[in-house]
């Protein structure tokens, strides 16, 4: 089946992919595939134990302490291939490797062989009245220190094996708990599996559909080839069109603006004429009325007569200064410029624009067919894709793993209540152990409470109470089931001991930092004949470079089983689709496009002899400094306001009379020739002095700038004419570029969706963590190693406990006779030569225990 799992992958990966390299850099533009359908898997492959933890810690801490020593991958290659004790060496290294585990296994047997033969002998000495069971205590003046510390030792101990038998008891009922809930996690894996194998034809199915997003996107710019192609060459034509035609366009604009100038010259100057012609009779009028006024009686007068005569001799004053008769006339230009502008140059070079902006209605009507045939090879590719798709066996495989799947969970179903039935007996049998240790546990801690509570200082041993008897009864029950049930503890102990103790550094450790894959990743070592194992049974073929520790971690990743598994080396994409050979086709219809700019006049023989026209209209020739030489003169030789100011002002000088206002009238009549005839001249000067220097300005330029504009022009038509294959092939090139990038963007994404996103194999990863990781070590081995950690502390303080219940009771039980004091040996320490301090021997002067004497 799992070959089957890998042949459904393959068929539907190869039904998407493409090997072709993208040949285009960068690539014109992102196109938007969305996002491949993911399934949230329900499975969350970390155990977190809680407080328990911290005993799960402190215990591979002690392993570590045990055996520190690094993983053998060398025995562990040796021991799979059978190779092992074929050196020396190998032996001493295992123990070297297993001394840990050894010297504690050891001690723990040799507890287990002399416990038992220790308290064999030690019960049947008890029963001939030695090691203790002789009901006679003798007195010691330290007698209750020595009890005092007997019952600390024990509580300590008692303390120490309570701690170690509820650290048990937790890890037992752990394990349990774990189990229970492992129903659920087996579920959830299956839950994912299942989501694993359903999704994928769905993820496939969508990989398929976005060939239409490409497609669309291709057959838009298609459709937009004018907007697209023909811009693209209008832009590279554009950078001398443009300029070209707006130079003629500006020139234009230059004659209107000529002809404006010449007729402005022409009216001023008349204007000019007619102005200084009238002026200059009413200027001369004036001065023959103020001659006959000056030439009055009343000037000859002594008071008026020097007055008069300055007025007099101001009078040549009252004249014209500039003489605009003598200038040329500008009617011959004014001729040929009106006869320049009877041709609407602007309309021509519109014209020139309207064809140029023209190109990409023009390069759309002209790919018509083309765009067709490229159109009809969109539509085949995407009904090859489809149909191809519909011929892979998908179906049926995925039909004939969801069966075994089905089956698989069925049978973990099945036997899951059986594992539980299994899991109970072992709980049980681990609760058995801990009441073992916890009976212990109570007749020690009774015989401490009893032995405490009733004992009394002032009892002799052999008058001491049923209550403290009683509680150094209890001590010697918790001896005699000490020696009773010590040794199978601790066979418990060792045996899990080595036991989790080796899964824990051999599987569990080496699993985690991923040590162990490297192991079963060893070339020839599950199969001598196939140099990667994993390689043959899925790719068939071993040489293919194909590791555990690779497809765990790509999993552990959540990539696509595709590349994971290296499918590509069982299935080749090509053979079944082949983009490359689409695009070439796509190419060579597109490398058909074949665009005529022939058509586009930017400006025809007659705008351009229209400029030359313009060019010899004979501007530059106008005597402009004739023009500059009158126009820089003032209308009159004085200002005839100042003129009249002072004329006035030379009349209140006179006394009063007719004279006075005489001379006022005649200053009058000046500032109204001034206001009338010499301000509207001085503003035809100002419309002349203007239009003169604008044609001097631009006379000079007239012939550079048409010779400029007639050779752009005739540049950028040549460009069209000439240049403008070479330029669609190029603009046609890149279009094309663009249109196969569309198909390359499509095979990159596809690439990387089934590298990381179509079925994802995390599934795969969540059940080896599930059994190894979760369930094996931190369900079973964790709680195992914390069970015989808490269970062996217990075993071992029990020897402590029962050396300090032995002693201990002796100072609880009732004796049967006890040391006595001689009535001469009443003071102590008097008579040292009787020995034992004072004190009498039993056979000396024993005293029998009137309560047990019979």
């Amino acid at each position: 089946m799992a070959v089957e799992l890998c042949l459904l992958l393959l068929l539907l990966c190869g039904s998407t992919v493409s090997e072709v390299q993208p040949l285009h850099k960068p690539p014109p533009g992102t196109l938007d595939f969305g996002f491949v359908p993911a399934k949230t898997y329900d499975t969350n492959a970390y155990h977190e134990p809680g407080p328990i933890g911290i005993l799960f810690r402190l215990v591979h801490s002690f392993l570590y302490l045990v055996q520190p020593n690094s993983f053998p991958q060398d025995l562990i290659k040796k021991l799979t291939q059978q190779k092992f004790g074929n050196v020396q060496g190998d032996y001493q290294k295992a123990i070297y490797y297993e001394i840990g585990f050894i010297v504690p296994a050891a001690l723990g047997l040799l507890f287990v062989l002399l416990l038992p033969l220790v308290g064999l002998c030690f019960c049947m000495c008890r029963c001939c009245d030695n090691c203790g069971g002789e009901m006679h205590q003798r007195q010691k003046k330290n007698a209750d220190c020595r009890r005092g510390c007997f019952a600390t030792f024990l509580f300590v101990a008692s303390l120490i094996i309570s701690i170690g038998v509820l650290c048990a008891y937790a890890a037992n009922q752990h394990l349990t708990s774990q189990v229970r809930g492992a129903k659920n996690l087996v579920h959830s894996n299956f839950k994912d599996l299942r989501i694993f194998l359903n999704n994928t034809p769905g993820q496939i199915d969508y990989l398929v559909s976005q060939y239409n997003t490409t497609k669309n996107k291709a057959l838009s710019d298609l459709n937009n080839v004018g907007p697209l192609l023909g811009s693209r060459v209008q832009e590279r034509f554009a950078k001398e069109v443009r300029p070209a035609l707006d130079a003629a366009l500006t020139m234009a604009g230059a004659i209107r603006e000529t002809k404006e100038a010449l007729e402005n010259v022409s009216v001023s100057v008349e204007v000019l004429q007619e102005g200084t012609e009238r002026l200059h009779s009413n200027l001369t009028n004036v001065k023959i009325h103020l001659s006959n006024t000056l030439s009055d009686s009343a000037c000859s007068a002594a008071q008026a007569a020097s007055t008069c005569n300055i007025i007099r001799n101001s009078l040549n004053q009252l004249n014209i200064n500039a003489n605009f008769s003598g200038l040329p006339g500008v009617s011959t230009q004014v001729a040929k410029v009106n006869d320049v502008l009877k041709i609407d140059l602007s309309s021509l070079v519109q014209k020139g624009y309207a064809a140029f902006n023209d190109t990409p209605d023009l390069v759309l009507n002209q790919t018509r067919n083309i765009l067709s045939d490229i159109k009809n090879l969109l539509d085949f590719i995407g009904s090859n894709i489809t149909s191809f798709t519909k011929m892979l066996p998908v179906q049926k495989v995925l039909a004939d793993l969801t069966i075994y799947l089905t089956q698989s969970e069925a049978y973990v179903q099945d036997y899951f209540p059986v594992v539980e039935q299994y899991d109970f007996y072992r709980w049980l049998g681990c609760l058995i152990l801990c009441c073992m240790v916890i009976l212990i546990l109570v007749f020690y801690y009774l015989g401490l409470l009893c032995g405490t509570c009733g004992y009394d200082k002032h009892a002799s041993p052999t008058t001491r109470g049923c209550i403290s008897n009683t509680g150094g009864n209890f001590l010697m029950a918790g001896v005699g089931f000490s020696f009773l049930f010590s040794w199978v503890l601790m066979i418990i102990v060792v045996i899990t001991f080595v036991t989790g103790g080796n899964v824990e550094k051999l599987v569990c450790e080496p699993f985690e930092d991923r040590t162990l894959f490297k192991v079963l990743d060893t070339p020839y070592l599950l199969n001598r004949h196939w140099r990667n194992y994993l390689s043959a049974i899925v790719l068939k073929n071993p040489d293919i470079n194909l590791t555990f520790e690779k497809v765990y971690s790509d999993c552990k990743e959540n990539k696509g089983i595709y590349t994971t598994l290296h499918l590509e080396n069982l299935f080749n994409i090509n053979e079944f689709l082949n983009i490359s050979m689409y695009t070439e086709d796509v190419s060579l219809k597109i490398e058909h496009i074949n665009v005529n700019l022939s058509n586009i006049v930017l400006l025809d023989e007659i705008g351009k002899r229209n400029l030359l026209d313009f060019s010899s209209s004979g501007i530059d020739g106008i005597n402009f400094a004739a023009y500059l030489t009158e126009i820089n003169k003032s209308v009159t030789k004085v200002d005839l306001l100042s003129f009249a100011n002072d004329l006035e002002a030379r009349a209140d000088q006179l006394p009063k009379g007719a004279l006075e206002n005489a001379l006022k009238g005649h200053a009058n009549s000046i500032r109204m020739i001034h206001n009338q005839q010499v301000v509207p001249l001085e503003q035809a000067m100002s419309t002349l002095n203007q239009s003169i220097r604008l044609l001097q300005r631009t006379s000079s330029e007239f012939m550079v700038k048409v010779r400029n504009v007639l050779s752009a022009v005739d540049a950028a038509q040549f460009l069209i004419s000439n240049d403008a294959s070479l330029v669609i092939i190029q603009e046609t090139k890149k279009y094309m570029d663009m249109i196969i990038g569309y198909f390359e963007q499509y095979v990159e994404w596809v690439k990387e969706s089934i590298t990381m996103e179509v079925a994802a194999c995390k599934p795969i990863a969540n059940v080896i963590d599930t059994a190894v990781d979760i369930f094996l070590c931190s369900y079973v081995i964790d709680s195992v190693n914390t069970f015989w950690f808490g269970l062996g502390g217990c075993s071992i303080f029990l020897i402590p406990a029962i050396i300090c219940a032995i002693k201990l009771s002796k100072y609880y039980r009732r004796m049967d006779t006890e040391d006595v004091y001689d009535d001469v040996e009443t003071i102590p320490m008097k008579n040292m030569e009787n020995g034992n301090n004072g004190y009498h021997k039993e056979h000396l002067y024993g005293i029998h225990n009137p309560v047990m004497t019979r």
